[in-house]
């Protein structure tokens, strides 16, 4: 039986799977619950883990994966409960663009790669395409997918190498992981925040420190949704 912490916590990095498709950070665990310091919310994953809710995933900087829930938040003991990850190779490039190819999967276009670091020039060119459940995909929305290049949203669960899937929107809600596209040239992949008439583009990773731009030199892009990882 968990305490209500462990159970809010649970309950916190589920949303916010289900919205981004990628586990919070420890920073966004601790202000969500609450707490003073990361070392309560460090006892409360190892808490979890420990009754086989949650999987700590090795060599992936603070990543998290949602094994069962309880009954309260919608599961079953011993449920398996599966991230919006997709794990396997990537396809070979083909000839058209966004399509159907399987009853439950759309192929996306690859427009490049994305910096999740530094900001990179902005690559607006097909190179490739990639399938991507059905289900990953909201409404009648356009999406696209982008390669992950960096190390600064590694304690959301992003890697360098992955590819996210990314629904495009010109607007962002606080805390929302965005494609940004900054000054019209350069593009990077951050947690977005409005202070004002200035937009903060946070990295989760306590390496980089936060960009923090004149609203009118910051475009939203498109929100992350779903990510696709290669081993």
């Amino acid at each position: 039986m968990l305490t209500k912490k462990q159970l809010d916590l649970l309950e916190f990095i589920q949303k916010r799977m289900q919205r981004d498709g990628v586990p919070p950070s420890f920073d966004e665990m601790k202000l969500a619950l609450d707490l003073r310091s990361k070392s309560g919310i460090h006892r409360l994953i190892t808490a979890l883990e420990e009754r086989g809710f949650i999987r700590r995933l090795a060599h992936r900087a603070r990543a998290i994966e949602i094994v069962k829930l309880p009954e309260t938040l919608g599961g079953a003991p011993g449920a398996g409960f599966t991230p919006r990850v997709i794990e396997g190779d990537r396809p070979d490039a083909r000839p058209a663009a966004a399509r159907m190819i399987e009853a439950d999967a759309i192929e996306l276009p690859v427009m490049g790669r994305i910096a999740a670091g530094v900001p990179i020039e902005a690559i607006a060119e097909v190179s490739h395409h990639v399938a991507v459940p059905g289900q990953m995909l909201k409404g009648n929305a356009s999406h696209y997918a982008l390669e992950v290049r960096g190390d600064s949203m590694i304690e959301a669960g992003i890697n360098d190498g992955d590819v996210v899937v990314i629904r495009e929107t010109s607007t962002a809600d606080n805390g929302d992981i965005v494609v940004a596209l900054v000054e019209d040239q350069e593009a990077t992949l951050k947690r977005y925040f409005r202070r004002g008439n200035a937009i903060a583009l946070e990295a989760a990773n306590p390496a980089y420190e936060t960009r923090v731009l004149p609203e009118d030199k910051v475009k939203i892009q498109g929100r992350l949704v779903g990510l696709i990882r290669t081993y």
